[in-house]
This record gives C-alpha cells, structure tokens and sequence, in this order.
C-alpha cells in the first residue's frame, strides 16, 4: 500500500512540474515542442541517475514513488507522439522526424550520462536500507 501512495504522490509531483515546464515554454502546434524535449532528456537522466544512485539503497516503496509516480509523471512518451502528429498535420514532417531523432539521441544520451555519473564511485560507504 505504500508503493501506491508513493507512486500516486510521486505521479501528481511529476505531472504538476511537467505542466509548469509546458506552461513556461509555449508553441504553436507547427513550431518545435521544445518544452516536450527538455522534459524527456531530463528525465531519462533524473531516471538513470535514480537507478544508479538510490535504488541499491532505497526501499522499493521509495523507489516506485521516484521512479514511475515522479519520474513517470514528468516524461511522457504520449506528449512526443502527439508533438508528431500535430507536426505533421501543420506539414512540418522534416520538422517531425528531427524532434523524434533529437528525443531519440537525446534521451539516450542523457540517460547514458546519468548512469555514467551514477555509477561513479564515491569515497562515501553504501547503507542498506531495509524495506
């Protein structure tokens, strides 16, 4: 039950930032979604720098709270989608295809870099926390 609460808390969080982004950084639907890029590259590096970070020593209550409430909440592979299609009907394909190859190497890339800076070891002892 404390899973679900977190990744509801977590969700809401998520979804309220993602909105804010999307409020501050505004486009027509035939311009670039640029607000939809910033916000997938960030997270797949917040999620990959969560992975390598916290979730060897968080409990999985914790984990499901960061990972698909906040970090789910945040992203959203439908909001690409939708940035396509409406791109597309404004005849903006080759305007398309770069946002979906920019969402693709960016994304990757970001999430490369988190789990590289994650994974980087610290002078600092690892706590395990039990669940």
């Amino acid at each position: 039950m404390r899973g679900l609460v977190a990744v509801f808390l977590g969700g809401v969080i998520g979804t309220g930032i993602r909105l804010s982004i999307d409020a501050a950084i505004y486009h027509s639907d035939s311009e670039f979604p640029l607000d939809t890029l910033l916000i997938n590259v960030v997270g797949s590096f917040a999620l990959a720098l969560l992975v390598t970070r916290v979730w060897p020593v968080a409990p999985s209550w914790l984990r499901a709270g960061l990972g698909p409430g906040l970090v789910g909440g945040f992203t959203t592979f439908s909001a690409v989608m939708v940035s396509m299609v409406t791109l597309a009907a404004s005849n903006q394909i080759l305007l398309a295809l770069g946002y979906l190859a920019l969402t693709l190497v960016l994304g990757f890339g970001a999430a490369a870099l988190g789990f590289l800076l994650g994974s980087r070891r610290t002078d600092e002892p690892t706590v395990e926390v039990d669940e």
